[in-house]
């Protein structure tokens, strides 16, 4: 009877890890420099683009010159600002849009992203606001990649 039950107990505990574990999509990261690692993107409007995955920013950046673009294929609606600290620091208040299309890799979407923009055409960051969205996700150096939960696809 016990052996039973435990046997019962196992198996139900296999089929709920295997109902919970979402299947990953691992997209390839490039290493820059020593500890930066790059990804590549597109969001409808801006074509192809590259993101430095940043899991200590709270906000994914796009940079100006990339809202513009998303702006006239509407991609991008305003939410509101966000006082922003940089790494050094320093506060600066920062328009906020919501990205509503959001491709990483070749098929990992994500929809209704937030973004903070950043003046001019500096780098863009793969923060936080998009990787929650693609949790649980696993960031690896060895092979530099990224493995996502949760994306919707591309063809769908």
């Amino acid at each position: 009877m016990i052996r039973a039950t435990l046997s019962c107990l196992v198996a139900l505990f296999c089929l709920a890890s295997q109902a919970i574990a979402a299947p990953l999509q691992t997209i390839p990261m490039n290493q820059k420099r020593l500890a930066t690692y790059y990804i590549e993107a597109n969001m409808h409007g801006s074509g192809a683009v590259e993101f430095m995955v940043d899991t200590g920013a709270g906000y994914t950046t796009i940079n100006e010159h990339t809202l513009s673009l998303l702006k006239q294929a509407g991609n991008a609606d305003y939410v509101g600002e966000l006082t922003g600290v940089m790494a050094d620091g320093s506060e600066h208040r920062l328009p906020v849009y919501r990205i509503k299309r959001l491709v990483l890799g070749k098929d990992c979407v994500l929809n209704n992203v937030e973004a903070a923009v950043f003046p001019q055409k500096t780098r863009m960051l793969l923060g936080l606001s998009a990787l929650r969205k693609a949790a649980p996700f696993v960031f690896s150096t060895n092979p530099p990649s990224l493995s996502l939960s949760n994306c919707g696809s591309a063809t769908g």
